[in-house]
């Protein structure tokens, strides 16, 4: 049975009017007030920075019929945007919605977070964006960071977290259009965010008042900002976990000369496990970052087991260092 949260997509759409509240002391309630005064037009979006997601956020845009730019401070990222008909912004002024797929990692150490960078950008908003625009952050963020953007604009515009999904080796069934959480600082932004991205019809003045449709993408609303923003970092956290398990009991069947491929075999014919294959390591840059913003998230609570894996990782990868010194290199 859905909940009073779930939205499965444009064919069950959600009544805005009753999208969980969220306490108006967070937000002044006057600016939320005259916010929602302003018309809902969402004709020209511009997705700043243009890399690994942020490109195919872009495409997927335009394709869907808006008038789409974007903005990277690499050259070449520019240069291969406006070849798949990316329009390159000039400056941050008269966009109705802004999705930030902004790197969140230290310049030059890919595996330790940091939104500095992030956090340029909302400066740079806070003086051209006009004033009621949408703006999304799909990049992973520490919890309290939607907040934080909040305040550097000034609450004046509306702003949602809707961390991003999409899985690049299978992007046709885990592309653009994953089903995906949002949350909004104040009540105003999650209903403006669920307009654009999850099939909420409204009618444009400026387009011969033709109908016009948002993302489509299947969203599913939280009650909390944070509830959105640990959301992606739990997930890639708990990705971590099945990895790490996988390394530890590899390195268990090495101790104990067991078989790891066939004990794996067996046990994956059980409906519920699913013993992941472990290779050179946990790899990628998003789970290892994406792991320590997890645990730098709480100051009083750290998670026991995710330590206890990021120190399996460590002991998985010299035992491989180890075996390929003395062997072929190759896993036995």
């Amino acid at each position: 049975m859905k909940t009073n949260l779930e939205y499965t997509g444009i064919e069950d759409q959600p009544n805005l009017d009753i999208l969980p509240r969220i306490s108006a002391n967070r937000v002044s309630k006057v600016t939320c007030q005259q916010q929602q005064q302003i018309p809902i037009e969402f004709n020209k979006v511009l997705v700043i920075g243009l890399g690994q997601l942020g490109l195919p956020v872009a495409k997927y845009v335009r394709e869907i019929g808006y008038d789409a730019y974007g903005y990277d401070t690499s050259p070449t990222a520019m240069n291969i945007a406006e070849k798949s008909s990316i329009k390159k912004a000039i400056n941050f002024s008269e966009f109705d919605v802004y999705i930030l797929c902004v790197s969140t990692h230290k310049p030059g150490d890919l595996f330790s977070p940091q939104i500095d960078g992030l956090l340029s950008v909302v400066e740079k908003l806070s003086t051209e964006a006009k004033n009621g625009a949408l703006l999304s952050i799909e990049s992973t963020i520490p919890k309290g960071t939607s907040k934080k953007v909040f305040e550097m604009l000034h609450h004046r515009l509306h702003v949602v977290h809707a961390p991003h999904r999409w899985y690049a080796a299978e992007e046709k069934q885990h592309g653009i259009n994953q089903p995906r959480v949002i949350g909004g600082v104040c009540d105003c932004c999650l209903k403006r965010g669920m307009q654009f991205y999850g099939g909420a019809t409204y009618r444009s003045s400026s387009d011969n008042n033709n109908d016009k449709m948002s993302l489509g993408i299947p969203m599913h609303p939280v009650t909390e900002i944070e509830v959105a923003e640990i959301t992606k970092v739990i997930e890639n956290a708990h990705r971590y976990l099945q990895i790490a398990f996988a390394e530890d009991l590899y390195l268990y069947c090495q101790a104990n000369n067991i078989n790891f491929p066939e004990l794996r075999d067996a046990l994956n014919t059980k409906w519920n496990v699913n013993i992941l294959e472990p290779r050179e390591g946990i790899g990628g840059h998003c789970l290892p970052k994406d792991t320590k913003m997890f645990l730098q998230s709480s100051k009083s609570v750290r998670s026991k087991i995710v330590i206890a894996a990021t120190e399996v990782d460590k002991d998985y990868r010299s035992y491989r260092q180890t075996r390929a010194q003395t062997h072929t290199g190759h896993l036995i």
